[in-house]
């Protein structure tokens, strides 16, 4: 069973390979996605990567929670699981 890791604090010029290629030293990744704004399509400063296992998954949290990379600390956690339904970034619908 796979594990998806939310990264935050990633540096601005990073690319998708290179967050990949930070996670290949804990296993293998089956994907890794850096978030952008919808509307100017910059990065966002964060991302995820999915592990192919739990046991890759805990691997890399402990090998990357907290290093530095281009001057910023990285973040890595177990992602939350998204909620069906949600529109996300509004906090209220409208009326």
């Amino acid at each position: 069973m796979s594990m998806r890791l939310y990264v935050g604090n990633l540096p601005h010029q990073m690319t998708e390979e290179e967050l990949q290629a930070i996670f290949t030293e804990a296993g293998h990744v089956a994907s890794a996605k850096i978030i952008t704004d919808r509307q100017t399509g910059q990065p966002r400063g964060f991302g995820f990567v999915e592990m192919e296992t739990k046991v890759e998954g805990q691997k890399a949290i402990s090998m990357i929670n907290g290093r530095t990379v281009d001057g910023r600390p990285l973040a890595v956690n177990e992602a939350r699981p998204q909620h069906k339904g949600s529109f996300g970034g509004r906090g209220r619908g409208y009326r």
